[in-house]
């Protein structure tokens, strides 16, 4: 069944949906810079979040198992770390105003992956004792969004598909976020579309809530290099604080 709150979202991200995001066409330098934490962020989509916060004038600096120097931009500081260490994360979001959890492993090494990243960063969050706290985005999975129809798309995949750990992670790490963690953090949930994968920056796409974002075709897609750029309009203007959103074309 589909919540009150649910139901209201999607009707509100339809709205929403009316408007197409061109505000950072261009990489426009930060009216304040931030200090952000990015683990994972010599992955796929990390270093694409990486390269746009840099761009835009961050102080950014990129937490890895084994992080990758020679893909780092100029002025990127660069960190050991492990996401699933909440004292590691503690460590290095001290001074942060947001830090991403770009933390995206294929094949999972565990079913619940997804979800023990999302509960290591809130715990980490919450071991923070300085009067500075620090904001949490995580990239999350489209999975747990809804169709035109109203019903969540991992409903509507096969049963194999659905069994996937990996895939119902995801899910529960959002469903645990808001029933269980609520607004003890700051946090943001960002699904992306259906298919992402590398391309080109246009700073051209839409913004939605609780419901996939397709094209008049059907076809949810968005570039990591455009999901970077939404990921930062995001952290410097938020419009999503203990929320979840998403963006396609």
């Amino acid at each position: 069944m589909i919540s009150r709150r649910i139901v209201v979202s999607l009707a509100a991200g339809a709205l929403a949906l009316t408007g197409l995001s061109t505000a950072a066409l261009a990489q426009e330098k930060a009216a304040k810079p931030l200090n952000i934490v990015v683990y994972g962020g010599s992955g796929n989509i990390g270093s694409r979040i990486v390269k746009e916060a840099a761009a835009r004038g961050h102080h950014v600096t990129v937490v890895d198992r084994s992080p990758k120097a020679d893909i780092a931009p100029a002025g990127v500081k660069l960190a050991t770390g492990d996401a699933l260490d909440p004292e590691d994360v503690r460590k290095n979001i001290e001074g942060a105003d947001a830090v991403v959890f770009s933390v995206v492993v294929r094949p999972a090494p565990t079913p619940d992956f997804a979800l023990r990243i999302a509960k290591s960063a809130v715990e980490g969050l919450r071991k923070q004792t300085g009067p500075k706290k620090t904001r949490l985005l995580i990239v999350g999975g489209a999975s747990s969004l809804f169709n035109a129809q109203g019903k969540r798309i991992i409903d509507t995949l096969p049963a194999s598909m659905r069994s996937n750990g990996e895939v119902g992670a995801a899910v529960e790490a959002l469903d645990w976020l808001r029933s269980e963690v609520k607004d003890s953090v700051s946090w943001t949930y960002f699904s992306p579309a259906s298919s992402i994968s590398p391309g080109t920056r246009t700073g051209k796409f839409r913004v939605g809530g609780e419901q996939l974002v397709t094209d008049a075709n059907g076809r949810s897609a968005i570039s990591m290099e455009d999901y970077a750029v939404a990921m930062l309009d995001e952290i410097e203007k938020p419009r999503y604080p203990n929320n979840r959103f998403t963006v396609g074309y």
